[in-house]
């Protein structure tokens, strides 16, 4: 007999089967790892403008992340120079999906730059007019650089800052915000 005890234990264990190992290709976007029915899943979408790819899955369930998911967002954030592809901090990810939440809103943060290997930032610290750190986070996987469509870009600042939760600047010139896993600050 099929109870709806049943039904339910049934429809929950294929939900968190398919957060483990379900991997699908969705129209015009990257890998994707998305496990609709899950209540407690934690999803983020991105558009990477440098390499024109976009993603959106799911990253973490509950209190655990996905590994899949997070193997393909090192890829999908690597040193867009060089291809090299580093290690992100899964903390970052918290932050942008507390972004996101703080802010009311679905869309995809649109990727200026993720992980930057120490040969990209040393050479964009002595090309570009400033603005670019030494031993920037970027090269340690704790720091993106991002906007979202549609949000203003001092709205997506004072969400970042008001999570109290790592560093947040500020960059209107060049429309992004960047966020890290670093210590609570802010500058721009």
């Amino acid at each position: 007999m099929n109870s709806p005890h049943r039904r339910r234990f049934i429809t929950r264990s294929l939900g968190a089967a398919h957060v483990a190992l379900a991997s699908v290709l969705l129209p015009g976007a990257a890998r994707a790892f998305s496990p609709a029915s899950t209540a407690d899943a934690r999803r983020l979408s991105f558009n990477h403008l440098h390499t024109n790819e976009r993603t959106a899955l799911v990253y973490a369930v509950g209190g655990d992340f996905v590994p899949r998911a997070l193997d393909h967002l090192n890829h999908f954030l690597r040193d867009h120079y060089t291809q090299e592809v580093g290690q992100m901090d899964p903390e970052l990810y918290h932050l942008l999906h507390a972004v996101r939440r703080e802010l009311g809103t679905e869309l995809p943060f649109h990727v200026i730059s993720g992980y930057r290997s120490s040969a990209t930032n040393e050479t964009l610290r002595t090309t570009r007019g400033g603005g670019v750190a030494k031993r920037s986070l970027h090269m340690d996987g704790k720091a993106i650089d991002v906007r979202l469509p549609g949000v203003a870009l001092t709205d997506l600042r004072d969400a970042a800052i008001a999570l109290k939760a790592g560093g947040v600047g500020y960059y209107a010139q060049d429309d992004f915000v960047h966020i890290d896993t670093g210590r609570v600050r802010s500058w721009g």
